[in-house]
């Protein structure tokens, strides 16, 4: 997921086909003088129909690809012959996707399943043909109803990731060095702040071949629900892990005071991540001695915690059961 092959916010134009327009035919043969009528209805426009797709994680492939267009549906014709139906487009998107009014910002729905479709934009229906109005005291009506007209509209598609864990800190908390041994993904790692400018996915082993998804969101800083810093734009992404792994370096002036800020940030911008399992991972301990870790131990915020490195292969293990066992409870 490095470098800009991940998207995950995109503004598509859709627009679907008209309905296509019913027949007036009149039956004519040659020993039927009074056939009546017989006209066809008309095929409906094609639809534009958003698919699931679980082999797919990003929203690339409709960055550069901004408009839809359906099918018109075939007018009726003589005989009864229905018109052909508009053919339909089919937008695939990953699994965890939004899908928004452009203008009014209302969420339409939510694809959550492999093969899920929705219809975002109905094609028109098709008129109906005059035999549909034939009675006994209208034989012969000479009318039929035209197809409905199309329907257009600028759509938002958001991809929230869907990860069992999310890493959850401020800029060079250690998140993505911790991925990068736990998991074969490989993030960008550098000594400034917000080298992660993209979510990262790494899929992480566990025993008796059973493993976890991992997800190292973009740095949070305090005010990051006020757009501030990078948060605004990837703290949706947390909203999809089913479990929160804080992660405050040991260096740190007041671990404490850290984690309630990034409590805090959450809360501001979502209230339902405080209901959300936690955990605390203090990142960078091969640098502080037994002694300092009894001394730290007195004002840690009191969830599930181990001091752990991510380079000297410090608790790695330990972190994982404590990992999964908050998965599976």
């Amino acid at each position: 997921m490095a470098g800009t092959s991940f998207v995950d916010y995109v503004k598509i134009h859709c627009k679907s086909g008209n309905g296509g327009a019913g027949s007036t035919h009149m039956r004519r043969e040659k020993y039927i003088p009074k056939g009546g009528p017989d006209g066809g209805d008309g095929g409906r426009g094609g639809h534009i129909i958003v698919r699931g797709n679980k082999q797919m994680w990003t929203l690339l492939h409709l960055k550069y690809q901004k408009h839809h267009k359906a099918g018109h549906g075939g007018h009726g014709s003589g005989q009864l012959k229905t018109g052909a139906q508009g053919e339909d487009v089919y937008i695939e998107v990953p699994i965890g996707t939004i899908i928004r009014d452009a203008e009014t910002k209302e969420i339409m729905f939510e694809i959550s399943e492999d093969g899920q479709e929705e219809i975002v934009m109905p094609g028109g229906r098709g008129g109906l043909g005059n035999d549909n109005f034939k009675s006994s005291t209208n034989q012969t009506p000479r009318y039929a109803q035209p197809g409905e007209p199309f329907q257009e509209g600028w759509l938002i598609l958001e991809l929230k990731v869907l990860a069992d864990v999310g890493l959850v800190g401020f800029p060079n908390a250690g998140k993505s060095t911790l991925l990068s041994v736990v998991s074969a993904a490989k993030p960008e790692i550098a000594d400034y702040p917000f080298t992660t400018l993209k979510p990262n996915l790494g899929m992480v082993s566990y025993r008796d071949n059973q493993s976890f998804v991992m997800a190292d969101i973009p740095g949070i800083i305090e005010g990051a629900h006020e757009g501030k810093g990078l948060g605004l734009r990837f703290l949706r992404h947390i909203e999809r892990n089913s479990l929160l792994l804080f992660m405050v370096p040991a260096d740190s002036d007041d671990i404490h005071k850290e984690y309630k800020v990034l409590l805090n940030e959450l809360k501001l911008y979502n209230p339902e991540l405080l209901d959300k399992e936690r955990l605390l991972a203090i990142t960078k301990s091969d640098m502080i001695d037994d002694e300092l870790k009894a001394e730290m131990e007195q004002d840690l915020p009191n969830i599930p915690h181990l001091f752990i490195s991510s380079v000297a292969q410090m608790n790695i293990l330990e972190l994982k059961d404590l990992i999964w066992k908050h998965l599976n409870k």
